[in-house]
């Protein structure tokens, strides 16, 4: 019964959060996944920047191989995420006690997060004006 209830927040997380924002990735396997844990990408933000916004939140970045280490997690470029969205990610778990209106919560104020770092992202404004971010050649100093 836990596993139920815990799988229809985990869905609820991610789809609120899929279709509210751009370049949005859930990470993982679509059903082989534990149904307490959702591992999610957001294009043009740092989740480290993206975890220091929303301090209220116990979330960690990356997975849970890779929480202590600042180098993109392997397990996320393994199941084919780039370094860009595997920075990007956020590891959120439910439990025992976790509320729907706790997931909303969550959902709100990563939502007004994502948006602000965003806002002062220059590859954002770029991305919005339909350059391919990943065409470019960039200098090295």
């Amino acid at each position: 019964a836990d596993a139920v209830r815990l799988l229809a927040l985990r869905k609820r997380l991610e789809s609120a959060l899929t279709s509210g924002l751009e370049v949005c990735r859930v990470n993982g396997h679509p059903e082989r996944r534990l149904p307490h844990i959702a591992n999610i990408s957001f294009g043009f933000v740092e989740g480290e920047g993206l975890m220091m916004a929303i301090k209220e939140i116990a979330c960690s970045s990356g997975s849970a191989c890779t929480s202590a280490s600042l180098e993109p997690s392997y397990v996320l470029k393994a199941l084919g995420v780039g370094d860009e969205l595997a920075h990007s990610s956020l590891r959120l778990s439910m439990g025992k006690w976790t509320t729907p209106e706790q997931v909303d919560y969550c959902i709100a104020k990563i939502t007004e997060a994502v948006n602000k770092l965003r806002l002062l992202s220059p590859l954002w404004d770029m991305h919005k004006e339909g350059i391919d971010i990943s065409q470019i050649e960039w200098a090295k100093h």
